[in-house]
């Protein structure tokens, strides 16, 4: 009697020691609830001052009913068009320039780690900086237009596109890799008929991204001087024309969900290897 009371003892001590202490959690759960109070705070999300913004929120969303201006629709498809056209090339741009820097930037393609490093940094700082930034940029170098949103766009796709390529390669079967050199095949034969068949639909599902995604940025390329559906639309804004504004953001909203469904159709083709 007394060996299964000291078992069941020793069994209630070894529950207690393995048993985490409760309290480093729920202090760093106070620490992290206090700063987003704190933030919240101080940037008056919980202030009079959020409070009296949204009757002016809501008076706006109502001036935006209905959609007007529909005999513009000819000349705001056309800039519509022009958007996505600049995020496409935009987007193939970067795509091109990211392959040899994917190839750099992977540490089993260039095993010279220093280089390696520096290639790595250098993508880095290329998609450090927003498109916006960038588009401010070329729009004081080569002037207003969709030049200036095609270059931000391709600048920031290139560094982007370079890491996911990179660490799409890093993550490569070797057993391909180490059968096509047994039969005497060169490095770039190599990289041609093991490697790139392992990478290319990652690649490509990853530019197809990008691509919708810089549909999106492309608008907001236009408020800066880039041209666009963008450029349109900070025209209304600046004069409070809301209901034009309206049907200007259903036109965008529209073309994103269209190139999102394409996209997704395609990615999800790419993935499974078709």
């Amino acid at each position: 009697m007394s060996g299964a009371i000291d078992q069941q003892a020793r069994l209630a001590a070894a529950l207690a020691a393995g048993r985490p202490n409760p309290w480093p959690r729920r202090l760093w759960a106070a620490i992290t609830l206090s700063v987003l109070v704190y933030a919240a705070i101080s940037f008056e999300l919980l202030g009079q001052k959020f409070v009296d913004g949204l009757p002016r929120l809501a008076g706006a969303a109502a001036m935006m009913v209905p959609p007007k201006g529909w005999h513009h629709l000819p000349e705001w498809l056309w800039a519509l068009a022009e958007t996505v056209a600049m995020a496409f090339l935009g987007t193939l741009i970067g795509a091109l320039a990211a392959v040899p820097l994917g190839f750099a930037c992977a540490r089993n393609t260039l095993t010279i780690r220093i280089i390696q490093f520096g290639f790595r940094r250098f993508a880095d700082s290329l998609r450090s900086l927003d498109h916006l930034i960038w588009a401010i940029v070329f729009v004081r170098a080569v002037g207003l237009g969709p030049l200036a949103g095609i270059m931000a766009i391709a600048i920031v796709d290139a560094g982007t596109l370079a890491k996911l390529y990179s660490e799409a390669i890093e993550n490569i079967d070797r057993k391909p890799l180490d059968g096509v050199r047994s039969t005497g095949a060169s490095g770039v034969e190599t990289i041609r008929w093991a490697l790139l068949p392992q990478v290319f639909p990652n690649m490509l599902a990853s530019a197809l991204y990008m691509w919708e995604s810089n549909t999106r940025s492309a608008t907001i390329l236009g408020i800066v001087g880039a041209g666009g559906i963008g450029y349109q639309l900070s025209d209304r804004l600046r004069v409070y024309d809301w209901g034009e504004a309206s049907t200007i953001i259903l036109l965008i909203l529209g073309a994103v969900y269209v190139i999102d469904f394409v996209s997704a159709r395609l990615r999800s083709h790419l993935i499974r290897g078709g």
